[in-house]
């Protein structure tokens, strides 16, 4: 069983490499849409919704946690 300090960690790093994925991601594929926001709204686009996986996923990790795991 993963402590909550753990889910919490496991979530920071997460959030790190979901962040760079989803800046990146936004400069590709917005632009694709016709949307051609500067770099500082990609960042700002991308910090948003990191923040939500962080949330879902620490959620997600304690519910699982209390439910026992999936074994």
């Amino acid at each position: 069983m993963q402590s909550r300090r753990g889910s919490f960690l496991e979530a920071l790093v997460n959030l790190a490499v979901g962040y760079s994925l989803a800046v990146a991601a936004n400069a590709i594929v917005l632009p694709l849409f016709g949307f051609y926001p500067s770099l500082g709204q990609h960042a700002a686009i991308g910090a948003v919704f990191s923040l939500i996986s962080v949330i879902r996923s620490y959620c997600l990790r304690r519910l699982f946690n209390w439910w026992g795991g999936c074994d």
